[in-house]
């Protein structure tokens, strides 16, 4: 499933994870600042990294500026115990709003896009939700079958054990097991590292390799976790994906302040359950 790569694009990714770690955590004179985090993660000792595949170093658009709030936002409901009915009412606000998409577990994907089509609005589906840990052919299934059922884009949710087991390689194969359908598919990716769950050199780590593996966006959390989306989390992400790759904040984002404040940080995405109010939020900041 890797794609053919060149030496230069497997010696840029192991130069952009040092950088960016180096940047974070080591001062003048200190130990290699990748030590604490990955056992290979130096450059002399990635060679089972580099022969894996770890790096395609390309970028995807994250699209242009919003025309408003409510295309920020994935409008969703992830709850195990949501019915039909909570779904059919998502659809309805979504479209009502205008929101960017619903995001929905998989076994809601098709009556979502039934529902939505000839909206704008489009269906994201949830992949290895919430705990990541299934293996990456299983997530491959995952990712087209949703496509398949009408998903436009995938939120899928990284090894997170074989990222703190400094395994890169593993992390690759995982992220590309959904970012290769979805570049196949003309569908838009997202990595959710589930930042609560690791240090900041460790969400380095992962957004480096998430995007070296073509992912469209990078998330912050699954709303599951520990803790959501902070400012501090996605302005850290921002800064290592670059302009090009998008930024989803999710998890405990309830107002229009928490969106402003995302959007201040760097995220060109919103994932939240309150849609609806933050819309209703400014709309009547902007009609006092």
């Amino acid at each position: 499933m890797n794609q053919a790569i060149t030496q230069g694009d497997l010696r840029r990714l192991i130069d952009l994870i040092v950088k960016e770690l180096t940047a974070v955590t080591a001062g003048p004179g200190e130990r290699c600042a990748c030590h604490a985090v990955l056992y290979d993660c130096c450059p002399n000792r990635l060679q089972s990294v580099l022969n894996a595949g770890a790096a395609r170093v390309g970028l995807h658009a994250a699209g242009g500026a919003p025309a408003s709030v409510a295309s920020l936002i994935d409008h969703t409901l992830l709850a195990p115990e949501a019915t039909r009915h909570n779904i059919e009412d998502l659809c309805r606000e979504a479209a009502r709003f205008g929101f960017a998409t619903v995001c929905v577990n998989p076994g809601w994907v098709a009556l979502a896009a039934h529902l939505l089509s000839g909206t704008t609005v489009g269906v994201c589906a949830v992949v290895g939700f919430p705990f990541g840990a299934t293996t990456d052919d299983v997530k491959g299934y995952e990712t087209r079958r949703a496509i398949f059922d009408g998903a436009r884009e995938i939120d899928m949710v990284i090894n997170i054990g074989a990222l703190k087991s400094g395994d890169l390689a593993w992390v690759t194969r995982d992220i590309e097991a959904v970012t290769i359908p979805c570049r196949q598919s003309r569908v838009a990716s997202k990595v959710i590292i589930e930042a609560a769950l690791l240090t900041d050199e460790e969400k380095i780590a992962a957004c480096t390799v998430a995007k070296a593996a073509g992912a469209d966006f990078v998330k912050t959390s699954t709303g599951f976790g520990p803790g959501g989306a902070t400012i501090a989390d996605v302005a850290l992400m921002r800064r290592v994906v670059g302009p090009d790759v998008g930024v989803k904040a999710a998890g405990g984002i309830r107002d229009l302040e928490d969106l402003k404040a995302m959007v201040a940080a760097g995220a060109t995405r919103v994932g939240a359950s309150a849609g609806v109010k933050i819309v209703q939020e400014a709309d009547r900041v902007r009609k006092p």
